[in-house]
């Protein structure tokens, strides 16, 4: 088996085709060395080509107060009060440093989703 990056998109079928047939290789068997190192050049090529960016804060904050099932009431004391909540949630206003640290540590946001591009 001949083994080179991937450069591109038919290299990158090619090699998720490969990497499906030797998906049961044995562990420790020279299939599965050559599995992980076609997993390897998979991940690097789509890391190159298939980013995956933060959402948009906004988005991340709605997100997280759905999974936890929260109001703008209830994150009111970490935004500085309600109609900051909403002031917030419209895009009227921009977190400040102390609402991004508040968010992060109290309901577990990542601080990249929170400061946006």
């Amino acid at each position: 088996m001949n083994i080179k990056p991937i450069k591109t998109e038919k290299d990158y079928k090619q090699t998720l085709s490969q990497i499906d047939k030797l998906w049961d290789a044995k562990a420790n068997s020279p299939e599965a060395d050559i599995l992980n190192i076609l997993s390897i050049l998979v991940e690097d090529y789509e890391d190159r080509n298939f980013k995956i960016y933060p959402p948009d804060p906004i988005e991340a904050i709605k997100f997280r107060m759905e999974q936890l099932g929260l109001k703008n009431t209830d994150i009111a004391k970490y935004l500085g009060g309600k109609n900051r909540v909403s002031e917030i949630l419209h895009g009227k206003r921009n977190l400040t440093v102390k609402m991004i640290r508040e968010l992060h540590s109290k309901l577990g946001i990542p601080a990249e989703s929170l400061i946006g591009s």
